[in-house]
């Protein structure tokens, strides 16, 4: 997951903490590298590149890798796994045709401030014909999770269209986007990954849902908020052996550069 956004965005992650309790995040999406095909000697950019996982999976079949994130934690683990890195905003892409692909996983739903300007952006850095291949939140992406959030922000006296950072468009939506960006679709899909959690749910809201955890002071008043939204879900997404489901929606496609 990348904070790869605007102030929506967490003041940073914690990379350890991410790789503790949101590593499935990477680990299911490795099959996107094999949608991105790289290949030795490609230019390649990781959007969103978090703590380098799947980037160093694409430089590992030879290719050139970039990885672009706003987090500079991410930015400092990817690093550290010997990954090319930098600290840069989604929306504010300032290359010009000289990639070849463009790839980012679980990113783009972060870049809330204007979609369209991340589109853009990846059209000017991709060559004539260069792919842009990526997946991130579809619509219905951890609904039950994703209102919770919002509901118990709300009766807490918080405005939660002020602190929500994600942006889960249908597949329909996100396809005329891109095609009014530049791009030809050459294949798409939206599919449901009902994902067991590592561990219980209050660490995936610690994790991922910063944003909203940071409208409440640390200490009591946060971790009462915490609690409240995970009374919430208990019905819904923990099982009776205590096992938790969160209900993850992907739209992953890939596009070319007209």
């Amino acid at each position: 997951m990348s904070a790869s956004d605007d102030v929506s965005a967490p003041e940073d992650w914690d990379a350890g903490q991410y790789a503790r309790h949101a590593r499935f995040v990477p680990e299911l999406a490795r099959s996107l590298v094999d949608w991105l095909a790289p290949e030795a000697g490609e230019r390649i950019l990781d959007l969103g590149c978090g703590d380098g996982v799947l980037t160093q999976a694409i430089a590992a079949r030879g290719a050139r890798v970039l990885g672009v994130d706003r987090s500079p934690a991410f930015v400092t683990a990817a690093r550290d796994r010997g990954v090319e890195a930098i600290v840069g905003d989604g929306h504010e892409l300032q290359y010009e045709q000289c990639f070849d692909a463009v790839f980012s996983n679980a990113a783009l739903h972060w870049m809330i401030t204007d979609p369209q300007a991340v589109i853009r952006g990846v059209a000017r850095a991709l060559r004539t014909g260069g792919r842009f291949v990526a997946e991130f939140g579809g619509e219905g992406n951890i609904a039950p999770i994703h209102a919770a959030l919002r509901d118990e922000a709300a009766a807490r006296g918080r405005d939660p269209d002020q602190l929500d950072p994600w942006y889960f468009p249908s597949l329909e939506t996100y396809m005329d986007q891109l095609e009014s960006g530049g791009f030809s679709i050459v294949r798409k899909e939206c599919f449901e990954r009902p994902t067991p959690l590592p561990g219980d749910v209050s660490n995936w809201l610690q994790t991922l849902a910063g944003p909203f955890l940071q409208a409440f002071e640390i200490g009591t008043a946060r971790e009462a908020y915490v609690a409240a939204v995970r009374a919430r879900l208990i019905p819904e997404l923990c099982d009776n052996s205590g096992q938790w489901i969160a209900p993850y929606v992907r739209l992953r496609f890939e596009a070319r550069k007209n």
